[in-house]
């Protein structure tokens, strides 16, 4: 869409569900499992038959009071569940058990880089505790929709932003922050292709510099973060079309098309939907201590902008190296274990991001699957820097083997005869040798064909084997030309 977006500017806030990973469903002791047999981890609690109560899952409230201190919420002490009265195939009871006004969390934020790159806050409204529907199924059937209520009673949380989010930029960040917390907290596996994280957006425009809201648009079926900003997107430039063409924008809810990249009308939101919030009657408010809290912030792990914060600052990495690392929380803690055998942070952040990203990533592996130490990736680093092997050797030829063997890269390299040659009188031997079979390439250098030492160097490097040192090579030729 070719439309000036200087006037204008967006506002999005957006509302996340995230399931947790309990082994059973949040108020019954049915199986919370993903991928199962249609319809076959359902009980009568689940399905709300007469006579039959809810508990409470322990570990819910465990996994909202970790996320609500990653985002440094505020945690209630009572907490009242609520139900959420509606009707919908997928939905056996015909109510939802959820927070209405006392959410375990309120405030917070979830801090992002701006479009300068600076630190932005968006903050936090609320996290609730709640259960999710079952799943409607419209594609398998010609006929017919077909319900699986096997998800019926799994727990989410509910992360709702404030209106802060000013683009989809924002917006894709803000949702892989979060996305990194709860995989960083083990409360969530954040695989929106399964749909274990969800989020809808709520999306307006305004001119810039107004204070009043445009009106707001629901977009929904979003199955990736990619989805979620293309989305966004579309539907900020959409907007902004009416607006310029005079056009009213229509409070409504719209689905996202992946195929095609854009929105499309779902249904029209002519008033607030009327849930009947009242207090659910069958399960009593759950007192969250202060002593719990702190009981529980002591187990957590380096968060990421923890650790992105030890890495730039302590590290000297650049931002750029430090947030590839931290994406994965298995792989910052690997190279975090990694800093404590070297101390040439650089070179371990170079071997993460290089040859050990490339390696996993070709063999569809995780960092958990990785047959080598840190100490054992810190000693190669050692050999490179004592020019006792150069990088080329380590990445290519002594990194492949160490997969396959529990021998020290040093033993390796030794086996192989890789080690360097770094001795001036013997390289100085074979320079002596190139030079004089090469008059000519010699009288052309001088002559001011600098770029000849490429050959030199090469010519050396092939009488010793590959075994001479590059660099000290290089300067040694350089001192006999010159």
């Amino acid at each position: 869409m070719n439309v000036s977006k200087d006037k204008y500017e967006a506002v999005i806030g957006l509302e996340v569900h995230a399931q947790l990973k309990t082994n059973t469903k949040a108020y019954s002791n049915d199986e919370n499992i993903y991928g199962a047999k249609p319809n076959s981890k359902t009980s009568v609690v689940t399905l709300g038959h007469p006579g039959t109560l809810p508990v409470s899952n322990e570990k819910v409230i465990e996994c909202a009071v970790k996320l609500g201190i990653a985002v440094n919420a505020n945690i209630r002490e009572r907490n009242e569940y609520a139900r959420k009265n509606y009707f919908y195939a997928d939905l056996p009871k015909g109510y939802q058990i959820t927070q209405d006004k006392t959410p375990i969390c309120s405030g917070g934020f979830i801090q992002i880089f701006d479009e300068d790159d600076v630190e932005k806050q968006i903050k936090i409204t609320r996290i609730h505790m709640e259960e999710d529907a079952g799943k409607s199924i419209h594609d398998l059937d010609p006929f017919n929709s077909l319900v699986d209520l096997n998800r019926a009673g799994v727990p989410l949380l509910e992360i709702v932003s404030e209106p802060e989010i000013r683009s989809s930029n924002e917006a894709y960040q803000y949702l892989s922050e979060i996305r990194k917390l709860v995989r960083y907290l083990d409360i969530c596996d954040g695989n929106m292709e399964e749909g274990s994280l969800r989020c809808d957006a709520n999306i307006s425009v305004r001119l810039k510099g107004d204070k009043k809201f445009g009106t707001k648009v629901e977009v929904k079926n979003m199955n990736s973060i990619r989805n979620v900003k293309n989305a966004i997107e579309f539907e900020i430039n959409r907007q902004i079309n009416l607006l310029e063409k005079g056009e009213d924008i229509i409070h409504e809810t719209r689905g996202y098309n992946a195929v095609n990249g854009e929105t499309q009308s779902q249904r029209h939101k002519e008033e607030a939907n009327d849930y009947r919030y009242f207090p659910e009657p069958d399960l009593q408010p759950v007192i969250v201590k202060q002593e719990y809290i702190s009981a529980i912030k002591n187990t957590l792990p380096l968060l990421p902008n923890q650790l992105l914060k030890k890495f730039t600052e302590e590290f000297k990495l650049s931002k750029y190296d430090a947030k590839i690392i931290i994406e994965d929380k298995n792989t910052a803690l690997y190279y975090n274990e990694l800093c404590k055998y070297t101390t040439n942070y650089k070179a371990a952040a170079n071997i993460m991001n290089g040859v050990i990203k490339s390696y996993l990533n070709e063999n569809a592996k995780s960092i958990d699957d990785l047959n080598v130490s840190p100490k054992n990736i810190a000693e190669l680093i050692s050999l490179i820097d004592q020019n006792k092997i150069s990088n080329s050797v380590a990445t290519s030829k002594i990194f492949p083997i160490l997969i396959n063997t529990q021998k020290s890269p040093e033993k390796i390299a030794i086996e192989n005869n890789w080690i360097q040659e770094s001795d001036s009188d013997t390289l100085l031997i074979l320079i002596d040798q190139v030079i004089n079979k090469y008059p000519e390439k010699v009288h052309e250098y001088k002559s001011g064909k600098k770029g000849l030492l490429g050959l030199f160097v090469g010519e050396v490097m092939k009488l010793s084997k590959g075994k001479a040192d590059p660099k000290l090579t290089n300067q040694l030729i350089r001192n006999k030309l010159d």
